[in-house]
């Protein structure tokens, strides 16, 4: 554990101090452990930066922030404050009204910068705002699949309903396979999975979220007993709804290897697809303890480095639509 003393970490050309690095943001799983301070979150921010940075360059981020741990108030950050260091990359984007200005991480100073600042959880945009296109043109698609809540909710574990989150990402998968697209599947650290698809960058918002509903109807119309599209919890029943709300302009979705603010410090981890299907694998199977040695197993290393192009798999869902 550090001291309540402000620490100094060098990060390439600079040195970010994270003050009160003692201080317990995130208390254990279980009562009597003491939990994760905000020096730990630096280190593991520093120790992931490799791996998490390449999933945030570019992208409008939204923090979500615990200056005083998970018991104090939860601040959800998009506009970006006057007094941080003026080094932190900016993207000023549109919005109903007028515009704001979000944080973009380009380097773990940034990280550094944001930890110290209690930002637990990041939550990326799907678009880039350094590409062509702009960011109304996402270069990634999310199916975010969370289980039906349980009768108790209150008393449940992470693996509880995980196994029909596994099932349903097994049908997306082999449809997605059918139209030409690659699958990427990642843990939220919460309750469920996302499925990330790359994409090339050159369809609109309203494109992709209008695509992503048109493959979930299909997915749903095939397993009626299982899955949903039904936007009304109440319609639901005990079946999965796949969510695609994700894919619209301004909307975020969890990044790679970041924190959620939840007991036991989970991360969202991207997976293999062997460890989709192991049955010992759950949303919070992996911690700040150890999901740098996930990230270094590489499990997404063999997407393709370019993304697709949404025309020939629309044509191929047609097809099969008959």
């Amino acid at each position: 554990m550090s001291g309540d003393g402000g620490r100094a970490i060098r990060a390439g050309r600079r040195t970010v101090c994270v003050r009160r690095p003692g201080k317990v943001l995130i208390p254990g799983r279980e009562e009597g452990v003491e939990g994760w301070t905000k020096g730990d979150l630096a280190d593991y921010y520093r120790s992931v930066a490799p791996y998490l940075l390449p999933h945030l360059r570019g992208r409008p981020l939204m923090l979500e922030r615990y200056p005083d741990g998970l018991d104090g108030p939860r601040f959800m950050q998009k506009n970006t404050p006057d007094h941080y260091p003026d080094w932190i990359t900016r993207a000023e984007v549109a919005k109903e009204g007028g515009t704001v200005t979000h944080v973009v991480c380009d380097d773990t100073a940034t990280l550094l910068h944001l930890a110290d600042q209690a930002c637990l959880t990041l939550h990326r945009w799907l678009s880039r705002t350094d590409r062509a296109g702009g960011p109304n043109h996402p270069d990634r698609l999310v199916f975010d699949l969370d289980p039906a809540p349980a009768p108790d909710a209150a008393r449940g574990t992470p693996q509880d309903g995980f196994a029909a989150v596994r099932e349903a990402a097994g049908v997306l998968h082999e449809l997605l396979d059918e139209l030409g697209l690659p699958a990427a599947p990642m843990t939220t650290g919460s309750r469920g999975l996302h499925l990330v698809v790359p994409l090339d960058g050159r369809h609109d918002f309203d494109e992709v979220r209008r695509f992503a509903h048109d493959v979930a109807e299909f997915a749903a119309a095939a397993h009626p007993d299982r899955l949903t599209t039904a936007a009304r919890r109440r319609d639901r029943g005990d079946r999965l709804y796949l969510d695609v709300q994700r894919n619209g302009y301004a909307q975020t979705a969890v990044a790679p290897y970041t924190v959620r603010a939840l007991p036991g410090a989970p991360v969202a981890v991207p997976l293999s697809w062997e460890q989709v299907a192991d049955p010992g694998v759950h949303a919070r199977s992996w911690t700040i303890a150890d999901a740098v040695d996930q990230a270094r197993t590489d499990p997404w290393a063999t997407l393709p480095g370019r993304g697709r192009a949404l025309g020939p798999a629309r044509r191929r869902l047609t097809g099969l639509k008959g």
